[in-house]
């Protein structure tokens, strides 16, 4: 795979330096103007900080970029024309020479060609409820592809059991981080178990060269509860995401068209509260990553 790394991401694989890869779907279609761009900076200084060298991955005119300039960035958050790339999409962008914002999956497969051990994201994507066989390309990717992922579980609005399921079947090692419950994403437990935990980035560190001993395909899942200060109620939550999702039936929304109506619905009906959370757990996300990937090199 033919991928474009800005000098820096370039010398630190090179030197063998911590790296941590970073989604632009975020950017493009997680958050609202100016809102998308502030986080994006601020998610690339907290991986900064930790010791480490974020990498935001991308499709810039056809071309896989690994890494971004601060005038790339900008063009990003403030586009109307950027694709939302998963696998299946990015020979389509790559062919037409289209923009594109890479989903958890699309990241994973670049993170990997490019030799990123770690990603930060937000919240994976899973199994939708009422819709068992809807089932997000995140979970396969994750089966196949031997990234470590740190985020704060699945998305809430969807079936947080059967993506645990799905998980088990592809073989997908869930690790709490600091935890023995599963995040819930904005709130910090769903109350149900992950496989392992672990406390210190170096526990994580040690997972991830056992499963390389091994030669497994798939990746790591790191589930980090997002910091208690700035945790929502289960009970809230939960309360929003069934009246977005009866408001998303009303109107007849199926497949891809869901998630990008749900989120932004779930922020509406919490008064902005979960779009503040989303934050506080991405920033959350990106500093353990760092630290895990400093450990593991």
């Amino acid at each position: 795979m033919n991928i474009a790394c800005t000098p820096e991401v370039e010398l630190a694989l090179a030197e063998g330096r911590p790296v941590v890869a970073l989604e632009s779907t975020l950017i493009t279609h997680g958050l609202h103007r100016p809102v998308n761009l502030e986080v994006a900076k601020s998610l690339e200084q907290v991986v900064r900080e930790e010791g480490a060298v974020p990498a935001t991955i991308a499709i810039l005119g056809g071309r896989i970029t690994a890494g971004l300039l601060p005038e790339e960035l900008e063009y990003l958050a403030n586009s109307d024309a950027v694709r939302k790339c998963s696998r299946r999409d990015l020979p389509i962008v790559m062919a037409r020479g289209e923009d594109g914002a890479t989903t958890v999956a699309a990241t994973m497969m670049i993170a990997h060609a490019a030799g990123i051990r770690l990603f930060a994201t937000g919240g994976i994507g899973g199994v939708h409820r009422g819709h068992p066989f809807d089932v997000s390309a995140d979970l396969m990717e994750l089966s196949r592809t031997p990234v470590t992922v740190v985020c704060a579980g699945a998305k809430a609005i969807l079936d947080l059991p059967l993506t645990l399921e799905v998980l088990e079947t592809q073989g997908v090692p869930v690790i709490g981080f600091q935890t023995d419950d599963f995040p819930a994403f904005y709130s910090r437990s769903s109350g149900l178990p992950v496989d392992v935990r672990c406390d210190v980035p170096e526990e994580v560190a040690a997972l991830i060269r056992a499963r390389d001993q091994l030669h497994l395909s798939a990746g790591l899942l790191v589930a980090a509860p997002v910091p208690e200060s700035d945790a929502l109620p289960r009970e809230d939550v939960e309360q929003a995401i069934e009246q977005a999702l009866a408001d998303a039936d009303t109107q007849g929304m199926r497949g891809k068209a869901v998630t990008p109506f749900l989120l932004p619905r779930v922020s509406e009906l919490t008064g902005d509260a979960s779009c503040k959370t989303n934050i506080a757990l991405l920033h959350n996300n990106a500093r353990i990553a760092a630290r895990i990937a400093s450990a593991l090199s």
